[in-house]
């Protein structure tokens, strides 16, 4: 294709917006009706996760750094990497006297505790074993068989992404009072978008909503991303819980088609705590055909906080839909 030809194709990601404002949009309520949603829920809950929790960025744990703690259901569990990157976990509490290994030091890629100095190159040693742990490129999975209670995977099933080094990647993390099944029904309530996030995005439809078949669970949606108060990028996206605490928003038309964002609930307290928390991590991997998007990567560092930011604001929003619906299930008041 000649240069002429491939600017006579390329049509700009920005449209002007004339629709309704918020308060004369379509409502969206008997749309979304609540044993819908329920279902998809149900469905996603069933669903195998091997015993994989996803505990952070890759980023989060660097060769030549210090650990990285997490509580995932209960377990104290602390990550570390070796010399050459290979990523290690374990038991966050020392087997000598209970020390938090997360405030421990690395020293030439072996975990030293901070109280007496045992060390722990990532085998087992003197009552500490370590758990399977997973880089995917973009997150870290660690396995948590006596949390998970399932049949446990060698690795975490890890969704498509655009390849590596053709794209843009930025997560980010936030905790709130609820259960992952919580997280999962926010994301699984595409309805809720263009009324409770006016600032991110218009004009959202969906088009199909999940019929229960395994082959084809997923919502459809048409939307607008908002870049200022009229203009906006139209794009149709894909839904679909690929696990028990994964939902997976896929570009499938329009700006950025191939891009995704995966939204994983991970458990902090044990099960049926009286007051439970969970951490959303959240990974924005985005992709695009345009020239200008290799400028783009090349900006990275300074564009990632950008995207954190943008999904702490949506995520602010969220973690209080999250909250407020394990507040209504907790006393019995939750109407869906």
């Amino acid at each position: 294709m000649t240069d002429h030809e491939h600017r006579a194709r390329w049509t700009p990601p920005l449209r002007r917006r004339r629709g309704p404002g918020w308060a004369s949009q379509t409502p969206t309520w008997q749309a979304a009706r609540p044993a819908l949603i329920s279902a998809a829920l149900e469905r996603a809950s069933a669903r195998p996760s091997g015993n994989w929790f996803v505990v952070g960025a890759s980023r989060d744990v660097r060769a030549g750094g210090g650990p990285y703690g997490r509580t995932v259901g209960g377990v104290e569990v602390v990550l570390w990497r070796s010399d050459k990157g290979e990523p290690h976990a374990g038991p966050g509490v020392c087997p000598h006297l209970g020390a938090p290994l997360r405030d421990s030091r690395v020293v030439c890629g072996t975990l030293v505790c901070h109280w007496h100095g045992l060390a722990l190159d990532g085998r087992p040693y003197a009552g500490w074993k370590p758990y399977p742990v997973h880089d995917d490129g973009v997150l870290l999975w660690v396995r948590l068989d006596g949390v998970g209670g399932e049949v446990p995977t060698e690795r975490p099933d890890v969704v498509d992404r655009p390849a590596p080094g053709t794209a843009l990647e930025a997560v980010f993390t936030a905790v709130g009072r609820c259960e992952p099944q919580d997280v999962v029904a926010n994301r699984l309530d595409p309805w809720h978008g263009s009324w409770f996030h006016p600032y991110s995005f218009a004009d959202l439809t969906v088009k199909r909503a999940p019929t229960g078949d395994e082959d084809d669970d997923a919502f459809v949606v048409d939307v607008s991303f908002r870049v200022t108060a009229r203009l906006v990028v139209p794009v149709r996206a894909e839904f679909t819980a690929p696990g028990p605490r994964t939902v997976l928003m896929r570009i499938t038309e329009g700006e950025g088609a191939s891009s995704v964002v995966e939204t994983h609930a991970t458990p902090l307290t044990a099960a049926h705590a009286v007051r439970p928390r969970t951490a959303v991590v959240e990974a924005v991997v985005a992709a695009s055909d345009r020239r200008g998007f290799a400028l783009a990567r090349a900006a990275a560092p300074v564009l990632r906080p950008l995207m954190r930011r943008t999904a702490g604001r949506l995520w602010r929003d969220d973690l209080a839909y999250a909250e407020r619906r394990w507040s209504l299930r907790s006393t019995g008041r939750f109407p869906g």
